[in-house]
């Protein structure tokens, strides 16, 4: 990373720089806080999270593949009170500003207080370029990761201490795996990397041994605690299913599709790596320069960890690269001020860009409470086939089956029983067998979708529903049927008479 030592005549101290930050992260995510709709997962991770306080258990009332820990998380939003929407977005902006001061921290171990506190805040921007602006996964997992890389780094320069912070760095790594599974590289290469530092120090073999099972214990015991209390409760199949093996029942895109995303993640991080190239190269002796090695391993794990999942179709899956690459990116920030200053302006101003064409594509608070109304159940469930899951919460309505997010149904990479857990065009008869009040579809149809369900529900529409009403967003237009004979809100009027004309 290099000593910059010019040009201090402004630093703020530690607890100054976590305010600052605490504040740029206000500024960058303000604009999301009053969207109840802000990303089709999170809103489905709040709904799980909101349904356990009602004694819902995941994987056995709701499935999906995620960790009980993201669960855990929203659910702790949810007992903030409110709806919800507004309290999972502070507890994750919590989050992003732990884990943007733990990038400072790392940064100025050998950058001064400009080039880490830079380094920090465009991690923070960024996160709005990459779908990091609301509570995904890597939002929350990243601060424990931060944390296990400070442990690493902060270990790499003397012996004392060694065992502790290896062991707490790789318990932090259980912690994050319970909020994803994908940090396993990361953490794999954390062990790894405490090992070499074990014997680099001197460690005796069998004390290495000791010092690595005891790591693989800590990283594993989250995990371990969880899949005990399942099989306590005689759900472990349930757990096994929805955790270790419905992902190999989903479909990948094909190569052309994937690549086309990976070019994607690498237009995301450009601006960064161009940034990184035009700064003056590290010094590889020095103060800082094992750590370097250390910190460039991390990175190269974080996107082999990305590549090794092979699903670029969200850019939010990059995530992880994020962190270690600004920790890196300081040093170049602390000699290049200038281009430091006008890259986080321009990333600011860009990413509340970035924001407005996501509201205006998907809608936000407007358009989401006029589709709950329209979709407002009168004793049964509604069905949410394409459309907001958090229509769920806004109705206050019941769940159809134990698969309510969407994508279960509408995307061709779910179209396998060995993906859900239940062959889905079963589980959707089952669900239009039972008359759901209201219906909420998308249109166009989604390129990516599933056919045979999409056919079932058309069918069972124009059996049994009417087009209630249409909301409208740039490019799409929410959909709500009603059952024939049903006494809900209809606003036909809504729809455009081509629209009508089409789907009728």
């Amino acid at each position: 990373m290099g000593t910059d030592s010019s040009a201090r005549s402004f630093e703020l101290g530690p607890a100054a720089t976590a305010a600052l930050l605490l504040l740029v992260t206000l500024a960058a995510r303000l604009a999301t806080l009053g969207n109840p709709v802000l990303g089709f997962d999170e809103q489905f991770y709040l709904l799980v999270g909101d349904r356990m306080l009602h004694g819902a258990m995941p994987y056995v009332d709701i499935f999906d593949r995620k960790p009980i820990g993201l669960f855990l998380l929203y659910a702790g939003a949810r007992l903030l009170g409110g709806e919800g929407f507004l309290q999972y977005k502070l507890l994750a902006g919590v989050f992003v500003t732990a884990t943007a001061f733990g990038i400072y921290w790392v940064a100025r171990r050998h950058v001064a207080w400009f080039g880490a506190t830079f380094a920090a805040i465009l991690y923070i921007l960024w996160l709005n370029f990459m779908e990091g602006e609301g509570g995904q996964a890597p939002v929350f997992y990243n601060a424990l990761m931060i944390g296990a890389g400070a442990l690493l780094v902060s270990a790499v320069p003397r012996a004392e201490g060694l065992i502790a912070k290896g062991t707490v760095a790789l318990l932090l790594v259980g912690l994050a795996l319970q909020v994803k599974y994908s940090v396993l590289v990361e953490g794999v290469y954390f062990g790894c990397a405490f090992l070499w530092l074990a014997r680099r120090q001197g460690m005796a073999w069998s004390r290495t041994l000791l010092f690595g099972g005891a790591m693989v214990a800590l990283a594993l015991l989250p995990t371990a605690l969880v899949a005990l209390y399942y099989a306590a409760i005689g759900q472990w199949q349930a757990f096994v299913f929805a955790n270790f093996l419905s992902v190999f029942g989903q479909t990948k895109g094909t190569f052309a599709r994937e690549i086309v995303g990976l070019a994607s993640f690498v237009g995301l991080f450009l601006p960064l790596m161009i940034v990184g190239l035009i700064g003056p190269r590290a010094p590889a002796i020095g103060p800082g320069a094992l750590e370097r090695r250390y910190l460039n391993g991390w990175l190269i794990s974080a996107v082999f960890g990305v590549l090794v999942y092979w699903r670029f179709d969200a850019p939010h899956y990059a995530l992880p690269i994020l962190v270690p690459a600004c920790v890196l990116l300081a040093n170049a920030l602390a000699a290049r001020r200038r281009v430091a200053v006008g890259l986080a302006v321009t990333a600011l101003v860009a990413g509340q860009i970035v924001l407005a064409i996501s509201v205006s594509a998907k809608g936000g608070d407007r358009e989401a409470r006029t589709v709950a109304a329209l979709a407002k159940p009168s004793g049964a469930c509604i069905f949410v086939y394409n459309g907001y899951p958090a229509l769920y919460m806004l109705t206050h309505s019941c769940l159809p089956s134990r698969w309510v997010f969407p994508g279960h149904f509408n995307t061709a990479d779910e179209n396998n029983p060995r993906a859900l857990g239940g062959d889905p065009q079963a589980i959707a008869r089952a669900i239009l067998a039972a008359n759901p009040p209201a219906i909420v579809d998308t249109y166009p149809v989604y390129k990516f979708g599933n056919p045979a369900v999409h056919g079932l529900m058309m069918q069972a529409i124009r059996q049994r529903y009417d087009l209630a009403g249409c909301v409208a967003t740039r490019g799409r237009v929410r959909l709500v049927y009603r059952l024939r004979g049903d006494k809900g809100p209809r606003a036909p009027e809504s729809c455009p008479a081509a629209l009508r004309a089409k789907i009728g």
